[in-house]
């Protein structure tokens, strides 16, 4: 990467970092792209080369935010060599929980933000990490187990993350309906129950 490309990048970090920190501090509403700016030490100019607007900023944040916290639960899987999909998917989920309950700031803006079009940005969107694939890591997941078949995969996925935002916001920020380690496993044999949903008629995907 030359030297041009790389001070777009550290350009295009710097809004993110100060957006992140303005919008789960004062907001989307109370936040304009001149605190971002300012923040960020850059001219205006600058953030139009990136954004059309703050509303861009924020949907491109959080599939940032999203991609970097899959991508640290996929180099997590692998460490932990974790084989099968639905073994998979639920050491992912218990990854990410772990993440977000660390995380509350994060968590509040994934769980205010995240929708089935930002999710798909997220499928589409080339990785900031070289190498990595999220949208073809979550399709080898698949196509190495033999095992398992689901109808609309991508859906499926969507139907999980959306499912661990919510019940994560609710037992972190708010403590209900019961902490978070009280309601892993509740929350685990709703992934079950989502996976058995998707999956190909007769057939048996799910662990207990």
């Amino acid at each position: 990467m030359g030297k041009l490309e790389v001070n777009k990048k550290k350009k295009r970090e710097a809004l993110f970092d100060r957006a992140f920190e303005l919008f789960t501090t004062q907001g989307i509403s109370g936040t304009t792209i001149s605190d971002i700016v300012n923040a960020a030490g850059v001219a205006k100019g600058t953030f139009y080369l990136y954004f059309r607007d703050k509303y861009d900023i924020r949907n491109k944040l959080i599939v940032h935010k999203a991609e970097e916290l899959l991508y640290q639960a996929h180099l997590g899987l692998q460490d932990a060599k974790v084989t099968g999909f639905v073994p998979q998917i639920h050491f992912l989920v218990d990854f990410m929980l772990d993440r977000l309950n660390e995380n509350p700031a994060l968590l509040n803006f994934i769980y205010k933000n995240l929708s089935w079009g930002i999710f798909r940005e997220l499928f589409e969107e080339k990785s900031a990490h070289e190498g990595f694939d999220f949208r073809q890591a979550y399709l080898d997941f698949l196509s190495q187990d033999a095992s398992v078949s689901y109808e609309q995969p991508e859906l499926m996925l969507f139907t999980i993350l959306e499912l661990v935002s919510s019940t994560c916001h609710s037992c972190v920020i708010h403590h209900m309906p019961m902490s978070l380690k009280e309601y892993r496993p509740f929350l685990h044999r709703s992934i079950d129950g989502i996976l058995m949903g998707f999956g190909t008629v007769g057939q048996d995907c799910c662990v207990s």
